[in-house]
């Protein structure tokens, strides 16, 4: 009588077990699916979608007639403003990046070490960075106008233009992306310089490490996992940028300040409307940000395994 009330008080409880093991399996992936389908619809389809646009001739009017491979891809790299625009694109980057960091960094220290002022210089530093980009771009095109700009009598009586030269255009562009993102970046330096340890710079006081030397032995070594995330941010958005100089310069003067990524909106929408050698050029693009944070990735990995 034991043994047979002990196994069907057994059997119970093991069949429960699966059971209940289904449930949180269910309950897990309940929780996961609104992700789940955010990513799928946002990211994963479009990608395909992309992906066969890429190869095949696919006009914007004119629908999918067939594969038009490796056509579309030679037509991208043979594209007249190609080459121009990935070289503008890695100036723009390369310049961008250097003075977001830099400046960045130099706030948040500016910050960590100000004690009267510190609330008052990160509201002042982190208001830009509340304004979306394109009401930015808006905002500085009218600061830039001639004619209905407050610069506008300057600019006729020193025969100045800010947007009317190549190079005039690059670094308004360039301010404008400094003014509104280096709130941004100063707060993620600050959080990185925050997690170093008091106990670190003590140590270096005592043995009569310096300013810069407590800088350059101690604060830069262990902001590398910041410095990494900010690299590889501010690289990718520079190469992806578009609605700063769409809105600014539409690519202008004579197509000088063409990104990579606004000549794609050009080939697709404008001149050639085909949405075949837009695809092809942001697949390029795509494989191109993958090598790069790759490459990002094993450098900084490298920096920390010295």
């Amino acid at each position: 009588m034991t043994s047979t009330a002990t196994a069907r008080q057994v059997v119970p409880r093991t069949v429960r077990r699966p059971r209940r093991r289904r449930g949180e399996s269910l309950r897990g992936w309940l929780y996961a699916s609104p992700t789940a389908i955010f990513v799928a619809c946002l990211f994963v389809i479009p990608l395909l979608l992309v992906l066969q646009m890429s190869a095949s001739d696919w006009p914007l009017l004119g629908g999918n007639r067939g594969i038009n491979l490796p056509k579309n891809f030679s037509d991208a790299v043979m594209h007249r403003l190609f080459w121009d625009s990935v070289r503008f694109t890695l100036i723009y980057t390369g310049i961008t990046t250097v003075i977001l960091i830099a400046l960045g960094l130099g706030l948040a220290l500016l910050v960590q070490e100000s004690t009267r002022w510190k609330g008052f210089l990160r509201t002042a530093f982190l208001i830009p960075s509340a304004l979306g980009l394109a009401s930015a771009s808006l905002l500085f095109y009218v600061l830039y106008s001639p004619i209905a700009g407050p610069f506008a009598d300057l600019m006729k009586s020193w025969g100045i233009t800010f947007l009317g030269t190549p190079t005039g255009a690059l670094w308004s562009t360039i301010f404008l992306i400094v003014w509104r993102y280096a709130g941004f970046y100063m707060l993620l330096m600050l959080v990185g310089l925050q997690g170093i340890p008091d106990d670190v710079y003590e140590a270096a006081r005592i043995d009569g490490a310096g300013r810069w030397q407590t800088f350059r032995d101690i604060t830069v070594p262990l902001l590398r996992p910041t410095f990494a995330l900010t690299t590889i941010m501010c690289v990718t958005g520079s190469l992806l940028a578009f609605e700063q100089f769409y809105i600014l310069t539409k690519g202008g003067p004579d197509n000088s300040t063409m990104t990579v990524v606004q000549l794609i909106y050009n080939v697709a929408f404008q001149g050639q409307n085909s949405l075949g050698i837009a695809g092809a050029l942001s697949v390029i693009v795509l494989l191109a940000l993958v090598v790069i944070n790759i490459f990002q990735l094993r450098a900084f990995r490298r920096g920390d395994e010295n």
